[in-house]
C-alpha cells in the first residue's frame, strides 16, 4: 500500500507479497479495509519513533537538524503522508484517522522542540512555534512530492536543507560586546569619565 496506494493494492497483491494463503489472511483481516487500517497503524508506529528524536537528548537545534537531515528514501515518500493522496483513504474516516493522529502527534513534538530552541536563545522570540511546526512538516511532505514527481531525491534534499538554512537565519543576532573600557573608562586619578564614540 505504501508503494501503490490503497486503491491500487488488492488483497491478492498482499497475499503474494506476504506469502500467505487466502484463508489465513481473511482470518485476521475479514476485508481489504480492515487490512488497510492495520497497515496504516503499522506505518504510524514506524513514523512516531523517528519523530520522537525531536524530543531526545542534545540541544534543541541539534535535534532539529538531526531530524530534518536523517536518511530517508525520498522516492518512496512518507509511509503515512502518501496515503492522503488516495481518494478512498481521504473519504473514509476510519482510514484517515490514523493519518490524522500521526500528524497531530508529530506536530506536538515539533512545537515542543521549537519552543525549547526559542527559550534557549537559538531562535528569535517573535517566531510562532505552532505555525513554524506546520511549515517544517509541510517542507518534508512537499519535498517527498517533488522528489517523486521528478524521480530525483535532489528536490527533497534541497527542501530540507533550505528549511535548515532558514532556521539558522532566524537565530537572534548576537549583540556586539563591549569591553570594560568601552563601558566606563577611568582617568589616571581614578575618576570616571564619559567615553567618546571613538573609544
Amino acid at each position: 500500500m505504501w508503494e501503490r496506494g490503497y486503491a491500487a493494492t488488492s488483497p491478492r497483491d498482499v497475499r503474494q507479497r506476504a506469502g500467505v494463503g487466502q484463508g489465513s489472511m481473511y482470518h485476521h483481516f475479514p476485508s481489504k479495509r480492515d487490512l488497510a487500517i492495520a497497515a496504516l497503524e503499522r506505518n504510524v508506529a514506524d513514523l512516531l519513533p523517528a519523530a520522537s528524536d525531536l524530543d531526545g537528548p542534545g540541544d534543541p537545534m541539534s535535534r532539529i537538524e538531526a531530524y530534518l537531515m536523517r536518511p530517508r528514501d525520498a522516492l518512496k515518500g512518507c509511509k503515512v503522508g502518501r496515503m492522503t493522496q488516495d481518494p478512498q483513504v481521504r473519504e473514509d474516516p476510519a482510514l484517515l484517522a490514523p493519518v490524522t493522529r500521526a500528524f497531530a502527534q508529530v506536530h506536538v513534538l515539533w512545537v515542543k522542540v521549537l519552543r525549547e530552541a526559542i527559550a534557549a536563545g537559538q531562535l528569535r522570540a517573535d517566531l510562532d512555534p505552532e505555525r513554524l511546526a506546520h511549515t517544517l512538516m509541510a517542507v518534508i511532505q512537499g519535498g517527498y512530492v517533488l522528489a517523486i514527481a521528478q524521480q530525483d531525491p535532489g528536490p527533497f534534499d534541497d527542501a530540507r536543507a533550505g528549511a535548515l538554512d532558514l532556521l539558522r537565519a532566524a537565530a537572534p543576532s548576537t549583540p556586539t560586546g563591549t569591553n570594560d573600557k568601552g563601558r566606563k573608562g577611568t582617568n589616571n586619578k581614578g575618576h570616571r569619565h564619559r567615553t567618546t564614540r571613538g573609544e
